[in-house]
């Protein structure tokens, strides 16, 4: 029986990327590095979990003589620090709306009674700024569960962030169903034993997602249906009872 829903933020959420890619752009000028980001760099960075990871990954990439030493790494968190300060200030000023379909099935599964939780590897300040506005200042308090990067001690593929909030939620792997957007989420999830649900962004599109309970653009409303012939729906977006049906006619991946 399904019980609980488990979330990643960035891309699943909301489509965050385009504004964590900004961000970094303008702490890597004020700090002057001389690094620029473009789309395509973008990319391909995000097979790295992890913002600190990723300015360590291209670093190594483009000056590996320097990028392992005491000062490399202080500005490393210099960076991330004002990276975090620029996302936020773009998600507090309205610029990052959810997902199609996302806040209304927030909505749903805590009127029926499911248990929530978040399993990302993002900052809690990014998580506070794109959850305050449309749950309200409160927002915590509809999660069971919180894993973010605070507290993640190893990051995705890893399936180490969901194993501690299905420890917090304290229920089987069975009994929950995950929601990610890009390879290394699917893989952490499917390795701690969890039906996943895909819905990709245009930065995670390309790629495959093998033992995805379903992939799809979106989780779909009124406003932004699904398209037509979605097996298992009597609607254009994603009900409680298609969930429900999907999770129990399916088996957990292979870990």
């Amino acid at each position: 029986m399904l019980e609980a829903l488990i979330f990643d933020v960035d891309g699943t959420l909301a489509d965050t990327e385009t504004a964590h890619r900004a961000a970094f752009n303008e702490a890597f000028a004020e700090v002057r590095l001389g690094w620029h980001w473009d789309e395509d760099t973008y990319i391909r960075l995000l097979q790295v979990s992890g913002g600190r990871e990723r300015i360590a990954h291209h670093w190594r990439m483009v000056e590996p003589d320097v990028a392992g030493g005491a000062a490399a790494q202080a500005t490393i968190e210099r960076v991330h620090a004002i990276k975090t300060r620029r996302f936020e200030a773009r998600v507090s000023a309205g610029q990052l709306p959810l997902r199609p379909g996302v806040l209304r099935l927030l909505r749903e599964a805590l009127a029926q009674g499911l248990r929530l939780a978040i399993a990302s590897t993002t900052a809690p300040a990014n998580l506070d700024a794109l959850l305050r506005k449309p749950l309200g200042p409160d927002w915590r308090r509809h999660f069971a569960a919180l894993g973010d990067a605070s507290a993640t001690a190893r990051k995705k593929p890893d399936p180490w962030v969901y194993q501690q909030v299905l420890a917090t939620l304290g229920l089987q792997a069975r009994a929950c169903l995950a929601f990610e957007d890009s390879p290394n989420g699917l893989r952490a999830a499917t390795a701690a034993g969890l039906r996943t649900l895909v819905t990709p962004t245009a930065h995670t599109a390309g790629h495959r997602f093998d033992h995805a309970l379903r992939v799809l653009p979106h989780l779909g409303d009124l406003a932004h249906p699904l398209p037509t012939g979605v097996s298992g729906l009597e609607q254009r977006w994603v009900t409680l009872d298609a969930l429900r049906r999907w999770h129990a006619a399916t088996r957990p991946a292979p870990a």
